[in-house]
């Protein structure tokens, strides 16, 4: 992909913990996305603290015996000790379709893309700070999907970065109904905490 960093946006040397998640945050961009829009609706303080409440919950949920499934074979206690690392790059519609194409077969620009880190385990146990993967994220998507879902566009990215995240977890709302309810009720309830409203109503 062709990135652009803004110095607004890059947090590889920023950590920063809330109870028990510790997380660090990077934020790229094409350059077709202007800065006008990184800072009003991607800014590093924003997009920070969503990420830490979904990792919190996630956190609380493997206290009570929550399996993340592409981290089935690491130590809980481990995985929730270790610094994690999430990178998200956002992009337009022109680039969007492309990676989309190439990553799912389909000729059109979605929402959100997840790109786990998908690191062998025996690596992820020699690294101090845990690479969770790259969120794609199409902001002309979003922002058109959030006008005709009556939302405000801030919303429906809080809404997709949880669900990205999950996804890079090992989460997948397309196996099954009761997949599609667990991975919905994570959301429902992270937004919460966030003081958000329910995507789905």
């Amino acid at each position: 992909m062709s990135q652009s960093n803004n110095g607004n946006h890059n947090a590889d040397d920023e950590i920063t913990s809330n109870n028990t998640s510790l997380a660090a945050l990077d934020i790229n961009a094409i350059d077709s996305i202007g800065d006008k829009t990184l800072d009003t609706f991607y800014h590093h303080d924003t997009l920070l603290p969503i990420m830490i409440a979904t990792l919190d919950y996630i956190n609380e949920r493997i206290n009570d015996g929550l399996t993340l499934p592409y981290f089935i074979d690491i130590d809980p206690e481990r995985w929730q000790e270790k610094f994690k690392a999430l990178d998200i790059y956002v992009t337009d519609a022109i680039e969007g379709r492309a990676l989309n194409l190439d990553a799912r077969d389909k000729d059109y620009a979605t929402n959100i893309l997840s790109y786990p880190s998908d690191l062998p385990t025996a690596i992820i146990e020699l690294m101090p700070v845990l690479p969770l993967g790259e969120l794609v994220i199409c902001h002309e998507v979003v922002a058109t999907e959030a006008k005709e879902q009556n939302k405000t566009v801030t919303q429906h990215i809080s809404h997709l970065l949880i669900h990205g995240v999950l996804h890079l977890l090992g989460f997948d709302h397309e196996l099954g109904q009761a997949e599609q309810d667990e991975m919905e009720r994570f959301e429902i309830e992270i937004l919460a905490s966030l003081n958000l409203p329910n995507p789905y109503i």
